[in-house]
C-alpha cells in the first residue's frame, strides 16, 4: 500500500492512517484526505503498464487505492463503465463534443459502488462484520450489495422519502433497513450514533476518508478512456460533495503522474432546491445548512459534510458551479434518453441539464468538449422517470386509432 497518511482539509495536519475517520483537532468537520507516495507510484503506474493490464475494473488502479496488495476484493465487478460519444445530444446541449460516462452500469446500478467496494474491503481489513450507512438510496444499495458479496452484514438508515425501488434493492440484498421518520440528516445522525455505540464500520462518505478514493476512479477511467487527452469540461452532479471532489482528485493524480498533459475544468451542478455547496462556492463563505427540496433524491443533501472538499476541487480545476431546476432535470432525463439511449436517474441527468444551462449562459463555450457523469440508472427512480417520459397511447385491439397516432408521431405520412 502506498498511503503515507491522512491530511485534514481544514487545519492541514497530517496524521497516520490509524487516526480514525476525522481530524482529532477539528472534530467531525475535519474531513481527512488520503495522501500517497506519488514518486513510488509513478515508477509503477505508467501508460504502458496500464495498457498491459487485463483487469478492466477499477482495481486496475490499485496503487492509487488505500488497500493492501493481498486484500480480499468483492466478487462483484465495479468500474470499467462505458464512455460513450453522443453527437446528437451534444448538438442539443450546444457543445462540439459530449461523452456520457455511464456509471449506471455498475453492479448495483450507480457510481456509489466505487466507494462501497473500497468500504467493504476496509471493513474486512478492520475485522468489522457489520457495515452501516445513511443514504437516500444509491449509497445504501451499493453498500448492501457489496456487503452481501463479501459475506458482511449491513445496516442501512434511509429517510422516509427514499424511493421504493431503492429500498426494495436493499431488502433483496439482505440489509437491515431502518426507514427513519425524518430527513436524510436525521438518518445520518442516527447512523453516526449507532456506529459509535456498536462499533460498526461507518461507510458514510461524509466522514470516511477512504470512500472518495473509490469515487476518484471514475476520473482515472475517463482519462484513460479518452486516450489521455481530457475534454475541456467534466460535469458532475453535487450532493454531499464527495463525488465531484473524488473525480477531480482522479484527474489531479493523473496529471501528477505525468499520464495526462492537462486537467479538465469541473462543472459542479446542484438542484436549485438543494444547493448549499453552490452558495458556498459563489459566496466564499462557509456552507450554511438548508432544508432540501428536489425530486433528485440522490443529491438532496441539506448538510453536505464534504462541501469544502467540493468547493476546493471545483475552484482548483478552474471550473464553475451552477444550479438547475427540477423541471430542467426532468427534461434532461427525457432528451438524454431519446438522444443517447442512456437512461439516467434525476441526479445523473442533473449533470447534463447543468451543461445545457452553462452553455446557454456562456459559462461553457459552444466549441467546448465535455463529459457528463451519469451517476445512476433511471430504474432507480421510476416515479420520476414516468413524470419525465409521459404516458403511452391506449388503443383498442382492432387498432382503430393506430394510423392517427402514427401520423401524429410522424412515423407515417
Amino acid at each position: 500500500m502506498f498511503v503515507q497518511g491522512l491530511k485534514c482539509l481544514f487545519c492541514e495536519t497530517v496524521y497516520p492512517v490509524r487516526v480514525g475517520y476525522t481530524c482529532p483537532r477539528c472534530g467531525i468537520v475535519g474531513i481527512l484526505d488520503v495522501q500517497y507516495d506519488y514518486a513510488r507510484i509513478g515508477r509503477i503506474l505508467t501508460r504502458r503498464r496500464l495498457a498491459a493490464r487485463s483487469d478492466q475494473s477499477h482495481w486496475r488502479y490499485r496503487e492509487l487505492l488505500p488497500i493492501g496488495s493481498n486484500a480480499a476484493l468483492p466478487a462483484l465487478s465495479v468500474g470499467g463503465t462505458p464512455l460513450t460519444s453522443t453527437p446528437a445530444l451534444a448538438r442539443h446541449v450546444g457543445l462540439a463534443k459530449l461523452f456520457l460516462k455511464d456509471d449506471g452500469r455498475n453492479a448495483t446500478g450507480s457510481l456509489k459502488d466505487r466507494a462501497s467496494s473500497v468500504g467493504v474491503v476496509k471493513a474486512r481489513e478492520k475485522r468489522r462484520p457489520i457495515i452501516a450507512c445513511a443514504s437516500t438510496g444509491n449509497a445504501a444499495s451499493s453498500c448492501a450489495g457489496m456487503a452481501a458479496s463479501m459475506g458482511l452484514k449491513s445496516v442501512i438508515f434511509v429517510p422516509e422519502r427514499a424511493p421504493e425501488p431503492k429500498v426494495t434493492q436493499l431488502l433483496i440484498f439482505g440489509a437491515t433497513v431502518l426507514r427513519v421518520r425524518g430527513s436524510y440528516e436525521d438518518a445520518f445522525q442516527l447512523c453516526q450514533r449507532s456506529c459509535g455505540k456498536w462499533g460498526w464500520y461507518n461507510r458514510n462518505s461524509g466522514i470516511n476518508p477512504y470512500l472518495v478514493e473509490g469515487k476518484k476512479t471514475a476520473g482515472l477511467e475517463i482519462g484513460e478512456q479518452l486516450a489521455w487527452e481530457p475534454t475541456d469540461w467534466v460535469a458532475v452532479s453535487v450532493g454531499d460533495g464527495c463525488t465531484v471532489a473524488g473525480v477531480w482528485k482522479g484527474f489531479r493524480e493523473l496529471k501528477a503522474l505525468g499520464l495526462i498533459p492537462r486537467t479538465p475544468r469541473i462543472l459542479g451542478v446542484q438542484a436549485e432546491g438543494a444547493a448549499p455547496v453552490t452558495a458556498a462556492f459563489l459566496s466564499g463563505e462557509p456552507m450554511r445548512p438548508i432544508e432540501p427540496a428536489t425530486l433528485a433524491d440522490s443529491i438532496a443533501v441539506g448538510v453536505p459534510r464534504n462541501w469544502k472538499r467540493a468547493v476546493l476541487a471545483v475552484r482548483e480545476s478552474g471550473g464553475a458551479m451552477i444550479n438547475v431546476s427540477d423541471g430542467e432535470i426532468l427534461e434532461a432525463m427525457r432528451y438524454t434518453g431519446r438522444l443517447s439511449g442512456i437512461f439516467a436517474e434525476p441526479a445523473a441527468a442533473t449533470a447534463v441539464a447543468g451543461l445545457q444551462r452553462a452553455v446557454a449562459e456562456g459559462c461553457v463555450g459552444r466549441r467546448a468538449s465535455a463529459v457528463a457523469l451519469i451517476t445512476g440508472n433511471g430504474l432507480k427512480d421510476v416515479q420520476s422517470a414516468r413524470a419525465a417520459a409521459g404516458q403511452p397511447y391506449d388503443i383498442a385491439p382492432d387498432g382503430a386509432a393506430l394510423e392517427e397516432i402514427l401520423r401524429e408521431r410522424k412515423l407515417i405520412e
